[in-house]
């Protein structure tokens, strides 16, 4: 056979089996706005979030934020550990997809005022989440919370040497290639693009999704990473837990009340909590519109809202216009913590990069946090959060 024939022959089996894989990728698109609804963690193709029984006994409590959930789901969960997924908040990326389904919520500036989010996944299954984004040094800090070799979830991250360097510190600690989870090493089908998801075009960075059931399989098929890591230890024997409680009466609770956060006050990034007395749980506002999730098109909510006021400092890495941030995020500083409609002065301490956040109240009371969704906001120390 003649070179140019056999090249061409080469040409055309791999646009066939192209369009074939996509077009099988494709049969259940993330772009489907259903989310799943198949009791028992059965799905019915690989998008969809495992969901359990609604009527079963919720008598389980969810160690990361101590909502309470029925045995079957627990026993679901224990089969893996945390997640940590870095979503960003461009304006081009809203609606996100699986941020309500996180157990924990961190939110702080990436660069240039605009926010982004590490939201951590166990006791809930989420099904889509992204656009997924680039590592910071921060969010290792709070992700390194989560026990041993917590999955760290990223799309690249900084790199330039330096205070900032993200990617270098994720080495330096262990991680590479093991509990670490970049889409630069793993792709598709983990990690797959969706142009067209949001409905809209948008730039390529904005267009980066996952599955949180592909990510927990990727771990334990590649890595060897379950409940246990590859030596059989546990991921929790060093977690530390928050205390937790039930949600203040009625009568107790605050007729209403509205948190208002500017970070750098860029009108489409400035967040207000709405507080719903008959919920008792906060509704999320960005660029004073509704934040919604693009899975189940329900407005952001969380149970508790911690605002942690901390160093923020520019790395001066050389990197271009010195936009990397550096945040305090070790020792001790004030906090906020917004729950039953109250706000409660607080002090938060982490002594190194695994240690947890505690949160105290005025006395030295550790915080009880009411069951259900956390959501951090880290804002620099001299911010001012309104409240009324």
């Amino acid at each position: 056979m003649k070179k140019p024939v056999f090249f061409i022959l080469i040409i055309i089996i791999y646009l066939v089996t192209t369009v074939f894989s996509y077009a099988a990728f494709s049969r259940v698109s993330p772009t489907d706005s259903s989310p799943g609804t198949t009791q028992g963690g059965e799905k019915g193709n690989d998008y969809e979030a495992f969901t359990f029984d609604p009527e079963a006994r919720k008598d389980q409590e969810c160690p990361l934020n101590g909502a309470m959930y029925s045995k079957e789901q627990k026993d679901w969960w224990e089969k893996h550990r945390p997640l940590g997924v870095m979503i960003e908040n461009h304006l081009d990326s809203r609606p996100q997809s699986g941020v309500n389904a996180a157990d924990v919520t961190y939110e702080a500036i990436a660069e240039g005022g605009i926010t982004r989010m590490l939201n951590v996944y166990y006791c809930q299954d989420a099904g889509i989440v992204g656009p997924v984004r680039s590592a910071r040094t921060y969010f290792l800090d709070f992700i390194s919370e989560y026990g041993s070799y917590p999955l760290y979830v990223h799309v690249g991250g900084a790199n330039t040497p330096g205070p900032a360097n993200a990617l270098g510190q994720i080495g330096d600690y262990g991680w590479n290639q093991y509990n670490d989870l970049n889409q630069f090493s793993i792709g598709f089908p983990t990690f797959r693009r969706d142009e067209s998801r949001l409905g809209r075009e948008v730039a390529t960075e904005h267009t980066m999704y996952s599955v949180t059931s592909k990510l927990w399989d990727f771990a334990a098929k590649e890595r060897d990473l379950t409940e246990k890591d590859e030596e059989g230890n546990m991921w929790d024997e060093e977690f530390v837990k928050y205390s937790f409680k039930d949600d203040a009466s009625a009568s107790q609770r605050s007729a209403s009340q509205t948190i208002t956060i500017p970070f750098w006050e860029y009108d489409d990034y400035v967040v207000e909590w709405v507080y719903r007395k008959d919920t008792n749980e906060y509704a999320r506002k960005n660029g004073g519109v509704a934040h919604v999730d693009r899975n189940t098109n329900r407005q952001l909510t969380a149970k508790n809202v911690v605002v942690l006021f901390m160093r923020e400092s520019r790395a001066n890495d050389g990197y271009e216009d010195n936009a990397h941030l550096l945040y305090g995020t070790k020792g001790t500083g004030k906090a906020l913590v917004y729950q039953d409609g109250k706000e409660i002065a607080a002090t938060w301490k982490k002594a190194d990069r695994e240690a947890r956040t505690i949160l105290t109240d005025k006395s030295g009371k550790e915080i009880e946090f009411n069951r259900g969704k956390i959501w951090f906001e880290i804002v620099a120390s001299d911010s001012d959060i309104v409240a009324k």
